[in-house]
């Protein structure tokens, strides 16, 4: 069964490496360029917003909207057991979506803005739904270990196809195709490579999210109270839809309960938020602000995902030695120097972006994967879904604020510089807020096991 989760993680980092990572920022931005008016404005729905703004405006877009699709759907799975189906389900559909982007070309901006919220909406309900199924894969203290390897997986998929993608581009000319072309099979590959391995979890993962023996997979005490032993699977409520609705809220007001775990959620929705941010603009301000060829930010992005299989490992070695905690502390304190070292780094200088690109791999992969095991132990038994749901709103390039902040601070000030400095605020808030939470007490409030190193 971990085989198949892993695989998961290995297909959909298509995505996230090749399309909102490398190709589709600095390729939308140049599409909406062309079709932008004397001022370097366009005008979706009506709106006057700069060309170089609409990318990050979108991605910002897309995730608010994602935000109601995650939650209800967590919430159905949790009340149905159809984990498996809705999760692969919400792939196809995501990367359908991306294999439409072969289809962007001259100033069809529009069409590249509204196939960008499809598929980041697919793929932040299929990874919520994803990550319901950690608890049941491995014991309190085995799980800041699969959770980085899962990551180290999914950073090999992705890393393999940027290679190929890294072939086909560099070769474009000898195969016959302009660079808008090649970018465009580049994005469609993406979705192809998407649907074709997402078959494995759909063979291999079982229907629901499981549990370990001896964690109860509904709590004696539910978030809303007794009325919900009425709304569980097999209940008396007959209208999954409405009742799936009901139970939402009920989750939403009975998260109250376990303010830990609000505590650490707002910390990881903080500096998440910035790791995010930093991943989806990353090819926007390579091209923009310091001159790297798509080549380059190829490059660049594949170094990242090599670097990262390494440093998840890694990170999730000396978690298992110092604890998730304070490995994650000590992973934030890299992201503020790296964030740094990306303000004043020379324009036009390759060697100095592949060497920004090892260090922001080496603290990736572990501070996402030690973030998600953490969180797993502070959720109660049967609520799996619903509660990875509120954690996936600001995961892996769904974040809406950072872009929201990089966005109106190139819209401002006209610089990316200064849209990169202004993620250094969500880390700072971050790493205060995190270094507060009582992990320990966290994990015994919801009922769980504690592991033996936090």
């Amino acid at each position: 069964m971990q085989f198949g989760w892993y695989i998961n993680d290995w297909a959909n980092a298509a995505f996230s490496a090749t399309v909102l990572t490398v190709f589709l920022g600095p390729y939308l931005t140049s599409i909406a360029k062309e079709a932008a008016d004397a001022q370097g404005n366009v005008h979706p729905l009506g709106l006057s917003i700069r060309a170089g703004s609409f990318f990050p405006y979108t991605v910002s877009f897309s995730v608010l909207l994602s935000v109601g699709a995650m939650l209800l759907l967590g919430t159905v799975a949790d009340r149905t057991g159809r984990h498996k189906e809705l999760m692969c389900g919400a792939a196809y559909v995501g990367s359908a979506a991306t294999m439409g982007m072969f289809f962007l070309g001259g100033d069809r901006y529009l069409l590249g803005g509204g196939l960008l919220v499809v598929a980041n909406i697919a793929y932040a309900v299929s990874v919520a739904l994803s990550y319901a199924y950690l608890p049941g894969l491995a014991s309190p203290d085995e799980r800041d270990a699969v959770s980085s390897k899962g990551w180290a997986y999914g950073y090999a998929g992705g890393g393999l196809l940027l290679i190929a993608n890294l072939a086909l581009f560099q070769g474009h000319d000898a195969f016959g195709l302009d660079s808008g072309t090649a970018v465009r099979i580049c994005l469609a590959s993406a979705g192809l490579w998407w649907a074709i391995f997402t078959l494995v979890p759909l063979l291999r993962l079982p229907s629901r999210a499981g549990v370990l023996p001896g964690r109860p997979s509904v709590p004696a005490a539910r978030d809303g109270g007794a009325e919900d032993a009425e709304s569980t699977v097999g209940g008396k409520d007959a209208e999954p839809a409405a009742g799936s609705l009901r139970e939402l809220g009920r989750t939403l007001r009975g998260m109250r309960r376990y303010p830990l775990t609000l505590l650490y959620l707002g910390a990881f929705l903080c500096y998440n938020d910035g790791i995010q941010t930093v991943v989806s603009q990353a090819s926007l301000y390579g091209s923009e602000e310091l001159g790297m060829d798509q080549t380059s930010l190829v490059v660049a992005v594949l170094l990242v995902q090599i670097v990262a299989i390494g440093g998840a490992l890694l990170l999730g070695r000396i978690a298992h030695r110092f604890g998730a905690k304070s490995t994650i502390l000590g992973s934030l304190v890299g992201w503020v120097v790296t964030l740094a070292l990306g303000y004043f780094m020379p324009a036009h200088q390759p060697a100095w972006f592949y060497a920004l690109a090892c260090m922001i791999g080496l603290v990736l992969g572990g501070s996402q994967a030690l973030s998600r095991s953490l969180f797993s132990h502070m959720i109660p038994a049967g609520r799996e879904a619903e509660y990875f749901s509120v954690y996936k709103v600001s995961d892996r390039g769904t974040s809406w604020m950072g872009p929201l902040v990089f966005g109106l601070a190139y819209q401002i000030t006209g610089s990316y510089r200064s849209a990169i400095i202004s993620l250094l605020v969500f880390f700072v808030i971050g790493f205060a807020v995190l270094l507060k939470v009582p992990v320990r007490r966290a994990i015994e409030a919801v009922g769980n096991p504690v592991p033996e190193r936090l």
